[in-house]
């Protein structure tokens, strides 16, 4: 009898012994949040943070096809390359235009934030802009699981925006978002957990550089590039009238001698070169509020416009969102890494859901 319960007792031993040594094999399997942005990439990892944040940009010797460099390193080639090397950014308007090349990207950040050797592969929940196409988006699927996803989950943009910057999306209120990324602008009324109505344009802080070079051309005879464009965006860009006048001293080569020239560029000259596009995005936030049911209007009201992305950071534009729309604009306490952020927030949840495929769009 002693020596039945002695075997017994060894058994449970042995078992949980097992159980607890599973438990900790599958705590090395990580949940990742990837912010897959046009213009940078940023990744979160759950009980960490965001532990990333580079440029999307990879630069490839064409001779052989391999990737030499990425992420800020690469950033740093655009405009300065050889004939053999070339400095891409894989990704357009919030897409996907290289897939390859992406997907080889996406590798290579994942495991820098992670690690190479997993002992399983993590769960990866990637934001797309809210108005992609199926394909679009299959292929974002696709990239993320050939990265090394166990699984890969879809998540819209002004959903992850608006969980990072801490709203309570599941309540039957009324909260307005406006992400304006590098290659998208979404433009979002949230309530009960999903998008009300929206509005997403192929609109964000890329082509408000390439206004700024077209303005620059057609005004100066003046070529410069586009990190050259996205410097004079963050110093001295404007998209409302202030009382203080900027200038920077721009440097570029001249289109009609073509030796190098400089100049003096004001920043009532780059509200002037991005008023279209700044107006196009407003155009656009007024367009949802029309569309908009009066008892998510009413709570609007009462809480404002969200402002999150890298173009919230625009100088004065908050200001003339709330002129035209006669709202409160914030601006988000961490605009640019709210996307990701919300991502955590998503991924901590989706253990405790019975169906996270309603929460986040579709995984495998």
């Amino acid at each position: 009898m002693a020596k039945n319960n002695r075997q017994k007792q060894q058994k449970q031993r042995r078992q949980q012994k097992l159980q607890k040594n599973r438990n900790g094999l599958f705590n090395f399997s990580t949940d990742i949040g990837v912010d897959l942005g046009t213009a940078s990439i940023l990744i979160y990892v759950k009980g960490k943070g965001i532990v990333l944040n580079e440029p999307s940009v990879v630069a490839i010797d064409q001779t052989n096809n391999e990737i030499i460099a990425v992420g800020e390193s690469a950033r740093r080639m655009l405009g300065r390359t050889p004939g053999n090397i070339s400095a891409v950014r894989p990704l357009r308007d919030g897409v996907i235009a290289d897939y390859v090349t992406t997907e080889k990207m996406l590798r290579y950040f994942i495991e820098k934030a992670c690690g190479k050797n997993w002992l399983f592969k993590p769960r990866v929940m990637v934001c797309i802009p809210s108005g992609v196409t199926g394909v679009e988006e299959r292929a974002v699927r696709q990239a993320a699981m050939q990265a090394g996803a166990r699984q890969a989950y879809l998540m819209e943009e002004p959903l992850a925006a608006a969980l990072g910057t801490g709203m309570d999306i599941s309540a039957p209120g009324g909260n307005m978002i406006v992400d304006i990324g590098g290659g998208t602008t979404d433009v979002a009324v949230i309530s009960l957990g999903g998008i009300v109505c929206s509005n997403s344009l192929r609109l964000g802080g890329d082509k408000l550089d390439e206004a700024i070079v077209r303005y620059i051309r057609k005004e100066y005879s003046l070529f410069i590039g586009d990190r050259c464009a996205e410097d004079i965006k963050c110093t001295v860009g404007s998209a409302f009238l202030e009382a203080e006048e900027k200038y920077m001293e721009v440097r570029g080569r001249d289109l009609i001698s073509g030796l190098p020239k400089s100049i003096r560029f004001s920043s009532s000259e780059s509200r002037e070169a991005m008023s279209e596009c700044v107006d196009s995005i407003v155009t656009a936030v007024k367009e949802v509020l029309e569309n908009t049911p009066p008892e998510l209007s009413a709570d609007i009201i009462d809480r404002g416009i969200v402002l999150t992305g890298g173009g919230a950071l625009l100088n004065g534009f908050d200001k003339l969102l709330s002129k035209e729309t006669e709202l409160c604009v914030h601006v988000a306490e961490n605009p640019v890494s709210s996307v990701a952020l919300g991502t955590g927030r998503a991924l901590g949840m989706l253990d405790y859901l019975s169906n996270p495929q309603a929460f986040a769009r579709k995984a495998f």
